[in-house]
């Protein structure tokens, strides 16, 4: 058994070292990089916290996890309930533990962070969630309750729609999710790549969630396959979580050139290779030896470590501000310099030029300078007349963010803004009985968000059919 800590080493700076894969060795595969905590680490690190009884960390998280209560498991050695605890209020607990920025949410409230270094809540979260599949911890054991005998479709299989149909199903509803694509998982299996978030992962969290009894159908794009007036015929409530697929373009000439693409399509491409163990054969027009990445974000990051692994030599990551205001994880940032990345900042693309082939060839930049912070809490910036750099790239990406899918928003006359239908805070929207989560209202958000979101959805249709 571990060691109890005293107050005093409780508050100390923790000596916490997390294994990461080698950084040589990263960049010739995909292998796993973050590589997660042994029990003895874990244990360690779990003793350090407070059990706080007003926790702040709590607050922090989207999805409201009671953190003290399953890192007090942990600390007590008591793993089934400390999973129990987790998966009572997070279905994808692994995933999260890998990629929601929890230094910024729940480790940046947690009370030592005052005082020395913040408890590894995501860390810890990731081991316990990890244990929890490798021992077949199912969810909601003896919490299910029985058939309502409603019915609710959910439209797309990302992790709000995901969310909604797990908590559904545990009240007793029965539901079917509709998925426009192949596979289900959404951003969590097509947009997030293999070295940061394994597919084995998302699979057993998904393949634990289909154990409560939820039906799902794959290439049914709601809007074209069927209308959404045949689902709400057929159903008694309706949720919509699938995401915001609508692609936010650098407005410049030459975006329309080959060797031009957005991150959403490069990355659902090369992770439909990897699922599909084709990412040897991947097509050519994919891969480049010196490529520019657009963006300052986490998906930025990602798709410039992905081209990294495919053969890039030369992999620049253009962004307009500078680094200290780049939006992306600083882990990630990190990794991403180790594995030989350059970033390119205080640049802004203003053309990208091609070959009679109409083949991308290179990029031109305009150099920036930063003035006074704005309203976002970055600082504002602004052109350096005359100069200019020219960047030679065989292939091109951009990670300017996405938004809401307009054949979804164009569906029902709810009131609309910044091309965003408008809900309510329980996730209703202006008709009757049809709820929103995830990135088609909050583009750009965390998984932990789109979590919370079908969460809070699930709660009001379930409130919903109890008030008919």
């Amino acid at each position: 058994m571990v060691k109890q800590l005293n107050i005093q080493n409780k508050l100390s700076e923790s000596n916490l070292c997390r294994p990461t894969l080698d950084s040589m060795e990263r960049i010739n595969g995909f292998r796993e990089v973050e590589l997660g905590l042994s029990r003895e680490q874990a244990m360690q690190e779990a003793n350090r916290c407070l059990r706080c009884k007003s926790a702040s960390c709590v607050a922090g998280c989207p999805i409201r996890i009671n953190i003290p209560e399953f890192i007090g498991a942990l600390a007590d050695e008591e793993l089934y309930r400390a999973a129990h605890i987790l998966q009572r209020s997070n279905p994808f607990a692994s995933s999260c533990g890998r990629v929601c920025p929890q230094e910024t949410q729940c480790e940046a409230r947690c009370i030592l962070a005052k005082a020395g270094t913040p408890i590894a809540i995501g860390a810890l979260e990731r081991f316990v969630a990890d244990w929890a599949l490798d021992n077949k911890v199912e969810i909601g054991t003896g919490l299910r309750r029985a058939a309502s005998g409603k019915n609710v479709a959910v439209i797309g299989s990302g992790p709000a729609g995901l969310t909604a149909a797990s908590e559904l199903a545990l009240k007793g509803h029965s539901v079917k999710i509709y998925e426009a694509l192949d596979d289900s998982g959404g951003v969590l299996l097509l947009g997030i790549p293999e070295f940061r978030l394994p597919k084995r992962i998302v699979i057993a969290e998904i393949s634990r969630l289909l154990n409560l009894g939820i039906k799902i159908e794959c290439n049914v794009f709601v809007g074209k396959t069927v209308a959404m007036s045949e689902l709400y015929k057929e159903y008694d409530a309706i949720f919509v979580g699938n995401g915001a697929a609508s692609i936010i373009k650098p407005g410049i000439p030459g975006e329309a050139l080959k060797g031009v693409y957005s991150a959403k399509k490069y990355l659902a491409s090369t992770n439909l290779a990897w699922i599909n163990q084709r990412i040897n054969g991947l097509s050519h027009s994919l891969l480049g030896k010196k490529v520019t990445v657009i963006g300052g974000g986490n998906t930025a990051i990602d798709c410039a470590r992905v081209a990294r692994r495919l053969g890039g030599d030369q992999v620049r990551i253009v962004y307009r501000r500078s680094e200290a205001e780049m939006p992306a994880r600083l882990n990630e940032i990190m990794h991403a310099k180790e594995e030989g990345v350059e970033l390119t900042t205080l640049s802004s693309p203003v053309r990208i030029l091609g070959n009679a082939k109409r083949r991308v060839t290179s990029v031109i930049c305009q150099k920036m300078e930063l003035g006074k912070y704005d309203t976002s809490g970055r600082r504002r910036f602004y052109p350096i007349e005359g100069e200019l750099i020219r960047m030679d790239s065989d292939l091109v990406i951009y990670a300017l963010g996405t938004v809401a899918v307009p054949i979804m928003t164009d569906l029902w006359p709810a009131r609309k803004r910044r091309n965003k239908i408008v809900v309510y805070e329980t996730g209703e929207t202006e008709i009757s009985g049809i709820y929103m989560g995830g990135d088609n209202i909050r583009t750009n958000g965390t998984v932990a968000q789109a979590i919370a979101d079908g969460k809070r959805a699930a709660s009001a249709i379930h409130t919903f059919f109890a008030l008919k």
